[in-house]
């Protein structure tokens, strides 16, 4: 059986209940715990900016904004074009090494 390093998984989120999301999302964060970069392209942007580390954010086929996900949650033609003018960041505004923190268990220092 291969040991694979990388896994990409296209829309998870699309069309699951609430209650079987938060299961899958314990799966991935499980496999990231173990060693793998997990790939995703997702348009549920709270579940992207709760587990990423790093976005690369797509608007018709051109990157719009790539970073840590504070930066691209504030940057303008992100909230243009996906989180809108209202979006509220809430649990998604923590600095850089607060998020590490949160996704790794460790802060820079």
């Amino acid at each position: 059986m291969s040991e694979p390093r990388v896994i990409m998984l296209d829309e998870p989120m699309a069309g699951v209940n609430p209650a079987l999301s938060q299961t899958l999302m314990g799966h991935v964060e499980s496999l990231v715990s173990d060693g793998l970069t997990v790939l995703f392209v997702e348009h549920d942007m709270d579940l992207v900016m709760g587990v990423s580390d790093w976005i690369i954010c797509l608007a018709q086929g051109e990157v719009i904004a790539e970073g840590r996900p504070q930066t691209v949650a504030g940057d303008p033609k992100v909230i243009e074009a996906y989180l809108g003018t209202g979006y509220q960041r809430g649990n998604h505004d923590t600095s850089d090494a607060e998020h590490d923190s949160q996704r790794t268990g460790q802060v820079d220092q």
